[in-house]
């Protein structure tokens, strides 16, 4: 650990072209490497969040929501590969209905909500240098999408990968693509504000963003949301959904005990000892969904009087240089969570949004169950629940968690769960076309095999 790994590092950054701003930012998180900072936030240091605006009993005046949202624009989280799912393009090129992506369907709904309110809702997605080529192939086919004057995507920055040993950026010319990361979709203040494009909003008289992920469906523009978001004054805001036990993983809001402001607080930045804490659906009642409100001109703001570093804390991410192979040098990852901004601006809000704007795709058992029949795509080109409760998927990552593996076993489309209570899947099993599942259903790796067309199971 010394100053040299740091140069080494800034120069590195410098030769690819780096944004300056970004190498501000990267050399500021490098210093809290040096001192040993974990970006681990204590219990005894919160207190949980309880009192929230609930968008069910929000009442916002039709010609302010459609003001508020003529001033917003749409920004998609776009950067990710799906890795974890053994994919090599941005996890928002999957299929998800009838052929349709979860590209085509953010654009359908981005298309409607103008329709419906006569606005310009700009699309904006922040890309990584692994998903801009194909996402913009992607795109090409919606040739009347951009707004005039402004870009559909925007890149994230990069940054290198540091060997965990002494700091230094790592080599590894087997391919040389992999000593680079993106810094975590924290970087996207900083990639908006390095590339101009917040400026060129602002100057063409936007005032409000709606952030959030490629893979969530649920996060459709909302002119009610746009409308209370304006209303409150505040400068950003979270979207929240109550808490379940199957929400124990999820980061939340906190309130910090030292000056009352809100913060969030992810697993990476809990201690091992205190994750009973972290877990407990009542202490902490509701999760954080990483959809976002932004207020463009206090952003703008913030960043110039904090000269583009906005501080965020730490995550400190320690992988193999090579992901896929495990006995390659382990290095650290700097990264930060875009929601974390929520403690850099004093007056920050939240509220507590129904469970259909959080509909993420993380593993298999998600795409499957968004691709059964228990949701449907509605008028708003939102993926709709059709039955009162979701039923649980478990697939046995063993032969379901690559994509490639995911697809040849359910050749014939997915299976009704309609009536499913839950679908349980130990082996390698092959599904036939048209088979409904009912109850409570587990297959066992012992009678693995192949599921006739048509079959019910119960």
């Amino acid at each position: 650990m010394s100053a040299a790994g740091l140069r080494q590092a800034q120069e590195k950054m410098k030769d690819a072209g780096v944004a300056q701003a970004a190498i501000d930012v990267f050399t500021h998180y490098y210093r809290q490497l040096e001192e040993g900072a974990t970006g681990l936030i204590r219990e005894d240091t919160i207190r949980p969040l309880t009192e929230v605006d609930q968008l069910s009993s929000t009442e916002v005046d039709p010609a302010a929501a459609r003001e508020a949202l003529s001033r917003t624009v749409v920004i998609k989280l776009n950067g990710g590969l799906g890795t974890s799912m053994g994919m090599d393009q941005a996890k928002s090129l999957l299929p998800v209905r009838d052929g349709r992506t979860f590209l085509d369907l953010i654009v359908e709904q981005v298309r409607r909500a103008r329709a419906e309110h006569d606005v310009t809702l700009p699309l904006l997605l922040m890309n990584s240098f692994r998903t801009v080529d194909d996402t913009r192939t992607a795109l090409a086919r919606h040739d009347d999408l951009a707004v005039e004057g402004l870009p559909l995507d925007f890149l994230q920055n990069t940054e290198p990968k540091l060997r965990a040993d002494d700091l230094t950026p790592v080599e590894w010319p087997a391919d040389p693509s992999l000593e680079w990361c993106p810094p975590g979709h924290g970087d996207i203040y900083t990639a908006l504000e390095a590339s101009g494009l917040l400026q060129t909003l602002l100057d063409r008289g936007y005032r409000y963003a709606s952030v959030s992920n490629s893979d969530n469906l649920g996060a459709a523009p909302d002119a009610t949301l746009a409308g209370w978001f304006a209303a409150s004054g505040a400068p950003y805001a979270a979207e929240l959904c109550r808490r379940t036990a199957a929400d124990r993983k999820g980061g939340h809001l906190a309130v910090r005990v030292s000056d009352g402001q809100l913060i969030l607080r992810d697993t990476a930045q809990t201690a091992p000892e205190e994750m009973d804490f972290f877990t407990d659906e009542h202490r902490h009642p509701y999760f954080h969904t990483n959809n976002l409100w932004w207020d463009l001109e206090q952003l703008a703001a913030t960043l110039a009087e904090r000269e583009s570093v906005l501080g965020l804390p730490l995550i400190r991410n320690t992988k193999n240089v090579d992901p896929a192979d495990s006995s390659s040098p382990e290095v650290i990852q700097v990264e930060t969570a875009m929601g974390a901004a929520i403690e850099v601006f004093p007056g920050a809000t939240a509220i507590v949004v129904g469970r259909e704007r959080f509909l993420p795709v993380k593993t298999t058992n998600d795409l499957l169950l968004i691709r059964s029949d228990v949701y449907e795509v509605g008028e708003r080109a939102t993926l709709d629940r059709v039955v009162e409760r979701a039923p649980l998927v478990d697939l046995d990552p063993a032969h379901y968690k690559k994509i490639r593996d995911f697809e040849a076993r359910f050749p014939g489309g997915a299976p009704s769960l309609r009536e499913a209570i839950s679908l349980t899947v130990r082996g390698e099993w092959t599904f036939g076309a048209e088979v409904t599942v009912r109850g409570a259903v587990e297959l066992t790796e012992g009678e693995a095999g192949t599921i006739a067309d048509g079959s019910v199971l119960e």
